[in-house]
C-alpha cells in the first residue's frame, strides 16, 4: 500500500513538473528548426550574394500582418528598415576594412515548406574593388529564441566551406588558411548542442535505459542507436530519404511515449536493441533536418556530417553513462522501482503532449 501511495504522489509531481516544462521551459513544437537560420553565402570577385532564410521573429517590424513571413509586398514596404537591420547585423568587410554596401532584393520572398516561422531573401554587398579577403560578422540572434544558430554554407569559385555561427563565435575569415579545422570544430559543437538541447532525443534515451541492467545490455540499445541513426542522418542529409518535418517530429515524440508505456509493464527487454534500431531511423530524420538545407561540395559535406554526427555521438555517450550510473546510484535507496515509473509516466505524457502538437502543426 506505502508504494501504491508513493507511486501516486509521483505520478502527480510528473503532472506538474510536465504541466511546468511545457508551459515554461521547453517550446517543443518543431523544436529542431525554430530558433536556426540558413545563408547561403556566393562570393564572386566583387560582390557576396546570401540567400538568407531567417526566423521571421527577429525582423517582426516588418510583419504588418503576423502570420510569421514575410511577403514580397511587406519587404518593399520596409525596405530601408530592413537593409539597416541587416546591414548592422551582418557586416561584410573586405581586406581594408571596407564595408560592403547592401541591397536588398525582395523578389524572391517565400514561406519555405514546412519552415512557417521563417521567411527567405536575397542580400548583396559590393565593392569598387576585388576582394582579396573577406571577414563576415554575423550577429542576428535574439535571446528570445533559445539556442540560436546560423548555418552558412561560402562558396567562392570552386571552394566551399560550412561555418555555424553562434553568438560566442560570430567572426569568420574567408583568407584562413585553416577553414576545415573551423568546419569541423564547428559542426561537432553543433553536434554536441543539438543533442544537449534536443530534449525529445534525452528523454528517449533515457526511457530505453529506465529499466536498468546490465551495462554490455545499455552498451547494445546505444550501439543500435548510433547505427540506425546514422544511417538515416546520411541519407536524409543526401537527399535520399526525405519526410514531411513535422511526421517525423510527431513519430519521435510517439517513441518516447511507446518505450515510456513499455517500462511499466514488460519484464523483459531483450527486444530494446531491434526496438531501438527501429524508432532509431526515425531520430536519425530528426536530426537531419538542421543539414539538409545546406548546399555544399561532396568533400566538405562529408566532413560537415562527420564532424556532426561525431558530436551527437558524444553527447549521446556523456548522457548515457551519466544515465547509467545514477540508476545504479538510485538502486541503493528504497522506492527506486516507484521513482523509476514515475519518470516513465512523466514521459508518457510530456511525449503525448508533444505527439499532439506536432500532429497539428503539420495539419495547420
Amino acid at each position: 500500500m506505502k508504494r501504491f501511495v508513493r507511486f501516486l504522489q509521483i505520478s502527480l509531481l510528473g503532472v506538474l513538473v510536465s504541466f511546468w516544462l511545457e508551459n515554461v521551459a521547453i517550446a517543443p513544437a518543431l523544436a529542431h528548426w525554430a530558433d536556426l537560420t540558413v545563408a547561403d553565402i556566393i562570393i564572386t570577385d566583387t560582390n557576396a550574394q546570401i540567400t538568407l532564410t531567417v526566423p521571421t521573429e527577429l525582423l517582426d517590424f516588418a510583419d504588418a500582418d503576423s502570420n510569421k513571413t514575410l511577403s514580397q509586398t511587406e519587404i518593399k514596404n520596409h525596405r530601408p528598415q530592413l537593409e539597416q537591420t541587416l546591414g548592422n547585423d551582418i557586416v561584410l568587410k573586405n581586406q581594408t576594412g571596407t564595408l560592403g554596401k547592401l541591397t536588398l532584393t525582395p523578389g524572391i520572398a517565400q514561406q519555405p515548406e514546412d519552415k512557417i516561422t521563417h521567411s527567405t531573401f536575397l542580400l548583396q554587398y559590393d565593392w569598387s574593388t576585388s576582394l582579396e579577403k573577406l571577414t563576415i560578422e554575423y550577429n542576428l540572434f535574439s535571446s528570445k529564441l533559445g539556442h540560436a544558430q546560423a548555418l552558412a554554407t561560402i562558396t567562392q569559385g570552386s571552394r566551399t566551406r560550412n561555418v555555424v555561427f553562434t553568438p560566442e563565435n560570430n567572426t569568420v575569415e574567408i583568407a584562413d588558411t585553416s577553414s576545415w579545422q573551423q568546419q569541423f570544430f564547428s559542426f561537432l559543437q553543433l553536434g554536441i548542442e543539438h543533442i544537449f538541447t534536443g530534449y525529445d532525443h534525452i528523454l528517449f534515451l533515457i526511457a530505453l535505459l529506465l529499466p536498468g541492467g546490465r551495462l554490455s545490455q545499455s552498451l547494445k540499445i546505444v550501439t543500435a542507436f548510433t547505427i540506425a541513426h546514422s544511417l538515416t542522418l546520411t541519407l536524409a542529409a543526401l537527399n535520399i530519404v526525405t519526410l514531411p518535418t513535422a511526421f517525423v517530429e510527431s513519430v519521435i515524440a510517439l517513441s518516447i511515449v511507446y518505450v515510456a508505456v513499455e517500462n511499466l509493464w514488460r519484464k523483459q527487454m531483450n527486444h530494446r536493441p531491434w526496438l531501438t534500431f527501429g524508432f532509431g531511423l526515425i531520430h536519425g530524420l530528426g536530426f537531419a533536418n538542421i543539414l539538409r538545407d545546406l548546399t555544399q561540395s561532396q568533400g566538405n559535406f562529408l566532413l560537415s556530417l562527420a564532424s556532426f554526427n561525431l558530436g551527437a555521438e558524444l553527447g549521446q555517450i556523456t548522457i548515457v553513462v551519466l544515465v547509467f550510473y545514477g540508476l545504479r546510484f538510485l538502486k541503493k535507496y528504497r522506492g527506486e522501482l516507484a521513482l523509476r515509473h514515475g519518470v516513465s509516466v512523466l514521459m508518457i505524457l510530456l511525449g503525448s503532449v508533444w505527439f499532439a502538437e506536432r500532429t497539428l502543426a503539420g495539419w495547420l
